[in-house]
């Protein structure tokens, strides 16, 4: 059964309490997700851990619940330095 968009973006804030997560369904199935997260705990962390830190959220939904996920991190513009 297909993840609704509210329920991944729970998921994303419980692990990254201060995550702003804003996701897209890309294709109105509820399978392919568009998901934009910005959270401070990013900082000094490479793109790669960043998502790695969102997959790990998501508690190995992806593949199974969840079939595709197009991901966007970032550091919110204040505190880049």
């Amino acid at each position: 059964m297909p993840m609704i968009a509210d329920d991944i973006a729970a998921l994303i804030r419980a692990a990254i309490p201060d995550a702003e997560v804003t996701i897209r369904d890309l294709a109105g199935d509820g399978d392919h997700y568009a998901a934009r997260v910005v959270s401070a705990s990013f900082a000094g962390l490479s793109r790669v851990r960043q998502h790695q830190a969102v997959y790990s959220a998501l508690g190995g939904r992806m593949g199974g619940e969840l079939h595709a996920l197009q991901l966007e991190t970032a550091v919110p513009q204040g505190d880049i330095k």
